[in-house]
């Protein structure tokens, strides 16, 4: 089959089929402004079903043949640059009545053609003002459409499930106030903590089928998102890497010590890949990068690291590690629920340590993350971090996350906020005000 006859193919495949039923996420794609709409956000996280949820409400309202979506995963699509123009041609051949300037147009993955930032720069110039992108690497498509479309296009990304939606995923309805409601809240909670939130694994019971789904998963997004994409040949290099990035989580990240023990074990690596190999995690959304606070934008920039990865299931089961390690789980589970609210991680250190900084117009808290606070040492060591780090920032409040315990007390001038963990992340992106109802 001709390219051509295989557009054809798929935009009338689509307007025959009805879109399965869907779960909303957080998450509402605008449908009424002329912008590209680019949603990024890491293999499996739901990028499509938001996609798809945009259509089904669409549908509502116009005629489904004004509607075009394709997905560029398809095994069947190997395109060049110059094909692009056959969906086009393919529409125009299959709707002549239709005006292209009313259509909708949803391109899935679309990062996989090469050269695609032409032709969606010619189709919102001359074409369509109704465009919708998705991609499985930030880097690439913010920097394309940096340069190409700069001033025409609204950014979003998708992670996988918060724990919001994860109960909403269960049909389990958020209750915060009622004794039973609460323990329900808390025992869910663990769960998330444990298993992760990518969707297709709420509902799988085996731990053994959910370590063979994230292993593919991880898999998929070395090979495809990485090793192809990026042409990377120094194949047991990156391995090795992003396994050292599993296993440093929660700890300062230093790429000249990995750079040596990879030299003494052997491969032959430069330290500039490292950065690189990082830099390309990030893109990907397997790792999120915190970055240590500081006032000067230039010092903050050099200063160390911490990598989180981006979701507790390949904590859990690409590294035996953490399974029973609860307080780096809460932690990184921390550290993701604050980056989907904000584009920037931090964390604070020096003669103050504190896990992290929720910044809002205006306001800077602090937060402290600890599973367990039952051992006096343990508390006073988070308290005394915590406070330190209101002082350093001119703060009157800060929080600290357990997996359990809540209470407000006030030390040295700081009204310290002990949250359990579950009601810290439900209550995003203003934890102070569920504090103090």
């Amino acid at each position: 089959m001709d390219t051509k006859s295989l557009f054809k193919q798929l935009i009338t495949d689509f307007h025959d089929s009805p879109i399965r039923p869907l779960i909303r996420r957080d998450l509402d794609l605008p449908l009424d402004i002329e912008k590209i709409v680019v949603v990024t956000g890491m293999r499996r996280a739901g990028k499509t079903s938001l996609l798809l949820d945009a259509i089904q409400t669409l549908r509502q309202s116009i005629d489904a043949k004004r509607i075009l979506y394709l997905n560029f995963e398809d095994e069947r699509l190997r395109l060049r640059t110059e094909d692009l123009d056959l969906i086009l041609q393919a529409y125009r051949e299959l709707y002549p009545d239709q005006d292209l300037s009313q259509c909708y147009f949803f391109f899935d993955e679309i990062q996989e053609v090469e050269g695609w930032e032409k032709f969606i720069r010619r189709l919102d110039d001359s074409v369509s003002r109704h465009i919708y992108l998705t991609g499985s690497n930030s880097r690439l498509l913010s920097s394309e459409i940096a340069t190409s479309l700069r001033g025409r296009c609204l950014s979003y990304e998708v992670f996988p499930l918060s724990f919001m939606e994860f109960l909403r995923f269960q049909k389990i309805e958020p209750d915060s106030v009622s004794s039973r409601g609460r323990a329900l809240m808390a025992a869910q909670f663990e769960r998330y903590l444990v298993q992760g939130g990518f969707p297709e694994l709420v509902h799988i019971e085996s731990a053994d089928i959910r370590r063979k789904i994230l292993q593919d998963y991880f898999d998929v997004m070395m090979f495809r998102d990485l090793i192809e994409r990026y042409q990377e040949s120094n194949i047991p290099a990156l391995k090795y890497f992003l396994k050292r990035l599993l296993e440093s989580v929660t700890s300062p990240l230093s790429i000249a010590k990995i750079h040596n023990e990879m030299k003494s074990a052997g491969f032959k690596v430069g330290k500039n890949s490292l950065h690189d190999y990082l830099a390309m995690s990030e893109a990907v959304y397997f790792s999120v990068i915190a970055s240590r606070y500081d006032p000067s934008i230039v010092r903050q920039t050099m200063a160390e690291k911490k990598a989180y990865v981006i979701d507790n299931g390949f904590l859990t089961q690409l590294s035996f590690r953490y399974q029973q390690d609860h307080g780096k789980l809460l932690e990184n589970l921390i550290a993701i629920s604050l980056r989907r609210q904000q584009p920037q991680l931090q964390f604070i250190k020096g003669v103050q340590e504190c896990d992290f900084l929720l910044s809002s117009p205006g306001v800077q808290i602090p937060i402290q993350v600890a599973y367990d606070i039952s051992h006096p040492d343990t508390r006073e060591r988070e308290f005394k971090g915590l406070i330190k780090a209101a002082h350093f920032l001119k703060a009157d409040s800060g929080i600290l996350v357990t997996l359990n315990e809540e209470q407000i007390i006030e030390q040295q001038g700081v009204r310290i906020h002990i949250q359990p963990a579950w009601q810290f992340v439900m209550s995003l992106p203003d934890p102070l005000l569920q504090s103090s109802s």
